[in-house]
């Protein structure tokens, strides 16, 4: 399955309003393999045929002299749908870009973007999940896999579109490549083949005891006993036995 990390620059951050799309940018990920080759992106600047605000510019650094001999969404339209057509497309906060795209494709009668892409997958709640309560930018994301951003000095949508596909192919690879290849994958999930590579800690003796007296304290305040007790005796008749 073709698997597209896509991003985009705008004038201004609403769609529903005056703003427009003034870059997209794609990075084609197959094989759970991020290509080298050009044809693997897509990538253009566009003339949003309205002023580019500062904001903007100092966010992404395209202005109005940059972008005054580039392309209209119109001119670039096919091309780019001919592009993402059929893949699943990743994209990081995908509400605003999938608004900005659907914005543009209803100026021109081409219905919605969902219309030609497998599916649409939000990277940014992916990794509210997997991270919650945590900061989840594709900067924060960078430096948390230690991913190389120093070529980020502005947003960029093709920039942005590869390293998000670096970010994602690192959020999903396989537990048991992150932990080593002492866990190995099955069918009822992640196994642990060979025990005997984990070490077990001896506690000292002196230790040991303090432990269980301080467990026999609690069992006599409790009026059910202390269930940690109960287990370990449970336990420990049951390897007797």
């Amino acid at each position: 399955m073709r698997q597209i990390c896509l991003d985009t620059e705008t004038t201004g951050l609403y769609a529903d309003k005056d703003d427009r799309i003034v870059e997209v940018g794609c990075a084609e990920i197959v094989g759970r393999t991020l290509s080298d080759r050009p044809e693997a992106f897509f990538h253009r600047y566009i003339n949003p045929e309205r002023d580019v605000p500062i904001e903007a510019v100092n966010v992404h650094g395209l202005d109005n002299a940059f972008l005054a001999d580039k392309p209209v969404f119109a001119d670039i339209v096919d091309d780019f749908l001919k592009f993402i057509e059929g893949a699943e497309l990743i994209i990081h906060n995908a509400s605003f870009d999938v608004g900005f795209l659907n914005m543009e494709l209803g100026r021109l009668g081409k219905g919605r973007i969902e219309d030609y892409c497998l599916k649409v997958t939000d990277s940014l709640k992916m990794a509210s999940d997997m991270f919650p309560g945590l900061r989840n930018n594709l900067d924060v994301l960078c430096t948390r896999y230690e991913i190389d951003r120093s070529a980020r000095t502005l947003h960029g949508a093709l920039l942005d579109a590869r390293l998000l596909a670096e970010v994602y192919l690192a959020m999903t690879r396989k537990q048991g490549e992150l932990l080593g290849d002492t866990y190995e994958a099955g069918e009822k999930g992640f196994q642990i083949p060979d025990k005997s590579l984990f070490v077990r800690a001896e506690v000292p003796a002196d230790e040991l005891a303090e432990h269980e007296a301080f467990l026999e304290r609690i069992a006599k305040k409790c009026k059910k006993g202390c269930r940690w007790t109960q287990a370990l005796h449970s336990e420990e008749t049951t390897n007797a036995s």
